[in-house]
């Protein structure tokens, strides 16, 4: 979302992360996606990275001013909150605790959120900004483990906040049918 907010042109490439393509093992030996080679030679692997550098691109409402806690919102959500939403989401691979425990564990990142949003339109404030665009992807995989469990969970600003952007101009956006090149 934040290089199509940005503007900024970019190849997009289909990756099968099963089967994965010299090419990306030779720019990036961590082999994970998003990846992007910038035309000087550059890589940059990580996704914030990779918003951030989109944006210093062009930021026509200011997302990288976003005030501090946005920055500590999405360290969260890098840190503790993706490491129990994998685990929910993936909680056959980690049998030593059932599903409803990383749920919970996860839900402490949800309710400081749920409590955001009862004061305010998006997660620092009035506008659509870097935290929004950040976790907004998190979130989704979260709501989309147990759909049913979400929408009736205690969390009705949070449900109305993922609801408007999964029907935004910019999510159909990016997430319509293209045709990738492949590598």
């Amino acid at each position: 979302m934040a290089i199509a907010y940005a503007d900024v042109s970019v190849t997009l490439r289909d990756v099968d992360l099963k089967h994965k393509p010299e090419h990306l093992l030779v720019i990036s030996p961590k082999a994970t996606v998003p990846v992007l080679q910038l035309q000087n030679g550059v890589v940059i692997d990580e996704s914030l990275a990779i918003m951030q550098w989109a944006l210093a691109q062009h930021d026509p409402d200011n997302w990288l001013s976003s005030p501090q806690d946005a920055y500590q919102l999405i360290e969260w959500n890098d840190g503790d909150f993706k490491y129990y939403l994998d685990r929910y989401k993936y909680a056959d691979r980690y049998p030593e605790f059932p599903a409803s425990h990383y749920r919970q564990q996860a839900e402490l990142f949800l309710s400081e959120l749920e409590q955001r949003l009862r004061s305010a339109r998006h997660l620092c404030g009035s506008s659509f900004a870097l935290a929004d665009a950040a976790i907004f992807p998190f979130i989704r995989q979260f709501a989309n483990v147990d759909n049913h469990w979400f929408e009736h969970s205690r969390y009705p600003a949070l449900n109305i906040w993922l609801s408007r952007l999964l029907n935004s101009v910019w999510f159909n956006a990016v997430m319509g049918k293209f045709h990738a090149t492949p590598i």
